[in-house]
């Protein structure tokens, strides 16, 4: 008997179709990547906005010890500072002035220099609503800076 080849059905003929098709291809791989691509732009705004904030946080202090030279003693430095800090904080960018505590005294390790601490508490920033269960930074921000009384 001679073999006689078969036409394949209609139902394989629609089975191989559909495993070739790359009409829906776009679709699929877009529903599988966009949560990955949408968490990770979300992240990179949310840690940016914390780094935006600790960096205005950085400046304040330099700023407030630049201001603060101006002062004849601690006293006259001390009430620079706050001036500073009361009048302008709320102008850096992610900074509630508020928020922000400030200590400003002489260098117990070298009486020639002047140090000022900014502390912001940074618990409104909305990395912390993106990330509940992932390990975050501190929610205050604690930034010192340090400057030469009386010139060079």
């Amino acid at each position: 008997m001679c073999g006689k080849l078969s036409k394949p059905s209609l139902k394989t003929h629609v089975i191989r179709s559909f495993w070739r098709s790359s009409t829906g291809t776009s679709a699929v791989e877009f529903a599988l990547l966009s949560p990955i691509f949408i968490l990770l732009l979300l992240g990179m705004v949310a840690y940016g906005i914390y780094f935006g904030a600790s960096n205005s946080i950085q400046q304040i202090a330099a700023d407030a010890a630049r201001t603060a030279i101006a002062g004849l003693n601690q006293t006259e430095r001390q009430a620079l500072v706050a001036s500073f800090v009361t009048n302008n904080a709320s102008g850096y960018p992610f900074v509630d002035a508020t928020k922000l505590t400030y200590q400003a005294n002489d260098s117990t390790a070298d009486g020639n220099q002047f140090v000022v601490l900014i502390q912001y508490d940074a618990r409104n920033l909305p990395i912390w609503n993106l990330f509940p269960r992932l390990i975050m930074p501190t929610t205050t921000i604690s930034r010192r800076s340090t400057i030469r009384i009386g010139g060079i």
